[in-house]
């Protein structure tokens, strides 16, 4: 059976601020554990008025006292941003204070522009270690070694599961390589979904942590009682799309009739390509749309995107898609 998750952008509304994003994510926590949702990640981005989510680990122990069974990790830790040192000590004291219940997905982006990379006192060129600080970022949640100079404590010993992020075949072979699950983020870079999971299933190598792959895949769902309503609800996150073209990033804004009001012919030619990987209706629509993703991915699990503006509006089509997924596979 494939598994359900969510991913959590802890928007700021308009008219709203970011404490009210912060308890909104973990009230949409609340409901996906009682829902049945195998887990929620949280995102690193930096320097986006419109997402609250840049102290990350810090967003991830608000959720996490909240609830007390759904699995609570990072989708992910842009590791290029960090020492791996400091992020075993974080991973590893929220996995003391949550045991069994923390995730650190990894990805090799900045997850920002290149002012706040110099702002994180970051080299350009982090990303070319990747590969590297992964390794070490799991040797130090690893038990320590007989005359270990440093350890980071109190991770050592936490093992906290890694999974590699990605959006091209890059992630892909460096999961396989290491045998650590793999994270497709297709809710917005679409196009190699198919050779990445393909490429990470046949390279695989068992590890420590993972005997066999196990690939999730991102998609975007909005669910709602009737096409119309749904369509309507998605015209939010398709004007965030539109405005990362138009370089006018800002607060999520409230749902409008006719989206072709919005953006201009290039700026929906963008978008729908980024969104292509989009489920958007009534229930039979979202059921037969998760149902022909997973057939044609085969992945383990799924993890839905639901950016819906409004709070009572994304909560329904969350327990609308709960619902649906159970028989989403015949």
């Amino acid at each position: 059976m494939t598994s359900l998750s969510l991913l959590e952008l802890v928007r700021v509304r308009q008219g709203s601020d970011a404490g009210a994003a912060l308890n909104n994510a973990r009230d949409v926590a609340v409901r996906a554990e009682a829902l049945g949702y195998k887990r929620i990640w949280i995102a690193e981005h930096h320097n986006m008025a419109g997402i609250a989510s840049a102290a990350t680990s810090i967003v991830i122990a608000h959720i996490a006292a909240g609830t007390s069974t759904i699995r609570v990790g990072a989708g992910g830790i842009m590791l290029p941003n960090h020492s791996p040192y400091v992020i075993a000590e974080q991973f590893g004291t929220l996995e003391q204070l949550f045991p069994g219940r923390i995730d650190l997905g990894l990805g090799r982006a900045p997850g920002t522009d290149q002012i706040a990379v110099r702002a994180m006192r970051r080299s350009p060129n982090a990303s070319e270690f990747f590969p590297q600080d992964v390794l070490e970022l799991q040797a130090f949640l690893a038990a320590p070694v007989e005359g270990q100079a440093i350890v980071a404590v109190p991770a050592a010993g936490t093992n906290v599961p890694l999974w590699i992020l990605g959006s091209s075949t890059f992630g892909a072979v460096l999961a396989a390589e290491l045998g650590l699950p793999y994270a497709f983020a297709s809710h917005f870079a679409p196009d190699l979904l198919l050779p990445a999971l393909e490429t990470y299933r046949s390279r695989f190598k068992p590890s420590i942590q993972l005997d066999r792959p196990y690939a999730m895949a991102g998609i975007n769902v909005i669910a709602a009682d009737t096409d119309a309503e749904a369509k309507r609800l998605a015209t939010t996150q398709q004007m965030s799309v539109a405005d990362i073209f138009s370089g006018k990033r800002g607060l999520s804004k409230p749902p409008i009739d006719d989206i072709e009001t919005y953006w201009s012919p290039d700026q929906k030619a963008q978008a729908l390509k980024m969104l292509a990987r989009s489920v958007v209706g009534a229930p039979e629509a979202v059921r037969a749309g998760l149902r022909a993703f997973i057939e044609e991915t085969q992945v383990d699990e799924v993890m839905v995107v639901s950016d819906i503006f409004d709070h009572p509006a994304r909560l329904h089509s969350l327990e609308l898609i709960a619902e649906l997924m159970r028989g989403a596979i015949p």
